[in-house]
């Protein structure tokens, strides 16, 4: 299992002061495609329930555009990159969660491959929202708008290497052979990695794997999925 107990820690810290002064706190994690943004913030959640905060996540993956859409603009193949999502209905809705709104949000169901509108709600009285993404302090209109709207941010610092190992496992576990698996990453997914690594804003907090930290050998430690 692996240990982001430190992780969880620090951040979790920071929620808390935040919430003790303000009704709702947006926490954004951060990260390139294999980083493990999913599994930080369901730890973080179950973390500050356990706490007494009412807690939600929020994935950017809903604004997903359907393929029929990405096939009419000829962006199939790019799935995953900034302009394959519903940018600004992403931003809309995240300015909706900073005002305090109850908000009613799309689920994205990767078994099927769709967003399922209307699967999510955070309520009005949800005192911590975590949004994670790929995007959420990319550099590029519209997703600039949204780095002013995070009370805290968490930018997941994985290398390049190490990310492109865990994408082509994903598409393994897919069922695609080893050559579609590695043509599938390196065609898209790496380069949308390299593209969060380099157009992202800074974040507040830079979280590292802990081989990194300590200076082991790469592989031993690190996020999952």
């Amino acid at each position: 299992m692996l240990d982001i107990t430190s992780h969880i820690n620090a951040l979790a810290e920071r929620v808390h002061d935040l919430a003790s002064r303000k009704p709702r706190v947006i926490v954004a994690i951060v990260g390139a495609p294999g980083s493990g943004k999913s599994t930080l913030a369901a730890e973080l959640a179950r973390r500050l329930e356990r706490q007494k905060l009412v807690s939600r996540t929020v994935p950017m993956d809903g604004f997903h555009l359907d393929n029929a859409v990405l096939d009419l603009w000829g962006l199939r193949t790019r799935k995953g990159a900034p302009e394959t999502f519903d940018a600004r209905g992403f931003v809309l809705l995240a300015k909706r969660l900073a005002r305090g709104e109850e908000v009613i949000a799309p689920v994205f169901d990767r078994a099927r491959d769709i967003a399922i509108a209307g699967a999510q709600l955070i309520e009005a009285d949800a005192q911590v929202v975590i949004v994670e993404g790929n995007y959420l302090l990319l550099d590029e209109a519209p997703w600039s708008e949204l780095a002013r709207l995070w009370d805290v941010s968490a930018f997941l610092d994985v290398p390049l290497p190490d990310l492109r190992a865990r994408l082509i496992a994903r598409w393994l576990g897919h069922g695609l052979s080893r050559a579609a698996a590695t043509q599938r990453a390196m065609h898209n997914d790496v380069p949308n990695a390299q593209r969060v690594i380099e157009r992202s804003r800074p974040a507040d907090l830079v979280l590292r794997p802990a081989y990194m930290e300590a200076g082991n050998a790469p592989g031993k430690a690190g996020y999952q999925g």
